[in-house]
């Protein structure tokens, strides 16, 4: 069966390492700050200026001053830093940023994202999304595997306006895990959603994609 937000940022959380920085996306990737796994120390950063962004606020918690890139309130663990938008940006285009962890509306086989703009819709701007996948050391995308109509979101190229070329590392779809092999630029299904076969994956993705050895069921 496919698995839901909560699953999907959960894996997604088990890329993080001790130790690591790590900028969370709107929307879908923001749940990831509630799945860090324990005894993993990370430090959260968003690009409006604070690094150490804790879980998110209970009722009794929240303070609408103390929000993320994405207008969401949030809380901050101890230990936090405020910063300028300027220096925030500072630290994603120095390449001090350790994974970045994406929603997408596409990425293509060849590990192009698109995620910023859809042409006629209302856009407040393009965020910080392209200058995370160039300057950011790993890139991690978590989206659902196909949109509300039933077209692949995995594709062989994107049709919507690139946030950048090349850029993914990993892919984690509600159906399967991919991660880009670097050396031939393709990415490899290494884990499947529990009772998602691999053929249904196929008919459900445009993209070409290799297939480890051995594919693991994503542990839920």
């Amino acid at each position: 069966m496919p698995l839901d937000r909560d699953q999907i940022t959960r894996r997604a959380a088990r890329e993080l390492r001790d130790g690591y920085i790590v900028n969370l996306g709107i929307g879908m990737p923001t749940l990831v700050a509630n799945h860090i796994p324990e005894g993993v120390d990370v430090w959260l950063q968003s690009e409006n200026g604070l690094l150490g962004i804790g879980p998110f606020p209970t009722d009794a918690e929240i303070d609408a001053d103390l929000i993320n890139a994405g207008k969401q309130t949030i809380t901050a663990r101890k230990g936090a830093a405020y910063f300028s938008s300027a220096e925030s940006f500072a630290m994603i285009r120095g390449g001090h940023i350790d994974m970045c962890i994406l929603g997408a509306m596409e990425v293509s086989e060849r590990g192009d994202i698109a995620n910023w703009m859809v042409p006629g819709k209302l856009v407040k701007g393009m965020g910080g999304a392209m200058d995370l996948v160039a300057g950011v050391r790993k890139v991690v995308v978590t989206m659902e595997h196909c949109s509300k109509k039933g077209d692949s979101k995995f594709v062989k190229a994107c049709t919507l306006p690139l946030t950048g070329l090349g850029v993914v590392d990993m892919l984690i779809t509600d159906l399967a895990v991919f991660v880009r092999n670097r050396d031939t630029g393709r990415f490899v299904l290494r884990e499947l959603a529990p009772d998602v076969t691999l053929d249904e994956l196929k008919s459900k993705t445009d993209a070409a994609f290799d297939v480890a050895e051995r594919v693991e069921t994503v542990a839920v």
